[in-house]
């Protein structure tokens, strides 16, 4: 399944809260999303390779699966 991350979620990882999380660990937390996800949904607990946890807002699209954004903790 092809991943696409929209320009606000990469706009997101230079603020504070995000640092530590990389576009390939956003790839790598929506590849591991199972099934379809028709609605934007929000999906918790992933970790970047720093060890930073976050979250991920996505959604299922004709051409991937679209990450809309991307919330640190």
């Amino acid at each position: 399944m092809k991943i696409i991350v929209t320009v606000h979620a990469k706009q997101r990882l230079h603020e504070e809260r995000q640092r530590g999380i990389g576009v390939d660990d956003i790839m790598r937390a929506a590849k591991q999303i199972p099934g379809n996800v028709p609605v934007a949904t929000r999906f918790r607990g992933f970790f970047s390779v720093s060890g930073r946890t976050f979250d991920i807002v996505a959604k299922d699209i004709a051409q991937g699966r679209l990450v809309i954004t991307v919330i640190g903790k």
